[in-house]
């Protein structure tokens, strides 16, 4: 269950991220509206997630696939674009959080 709260609490904070860039400042009301549900979504999924592993990791994989899921939205809705060092940053981060996953025995497999 606590993946699926990880999961949920990682969808919530792109939208939240990807409402932010809509919002434009805050000055949209609709944009602004669902970037605080969706933070406050978020963060009470991801409270929910620490009762299970550890804050480090949970961060650590909130926060990588937020980026990375982020950039992937950008590019395709705002058409942001990464350069190769990018790129290759969020494939370290994703092969980062393979590995914790793989590995690491501070997480419930």
């Amino acid at each position: 269950m606590h993946w699926l709260f990880l999961g949920a609490a990682v969808l919530f904070e792109t939208i939240g991220t990807t409402a932010l860039q809509a919002s434009q400042q805050f000055t949209r009301l609709w944009p602004s509206t669902l970037v605080v549900v969706s933070y406050a979504a978020s963060f009470y999924l991801l409270a929910l997630t620490l009762r299970y592993m550890p804050v480090g990791v949970v961060y650590a994989m909130w926060s990588g696939l937020g980026i990375c899921f982020i950039a992937a939205i950008a590019y395709v809705v705002f058409g942001q674009r990464l350069d190769l060092p990018a790129i290759a940053g969020m494939t370290l981060i994703i092969a980062g959080i393979a590995i914790i996953q793989i590995f690491s025995d501070t997480t419930p497999h």
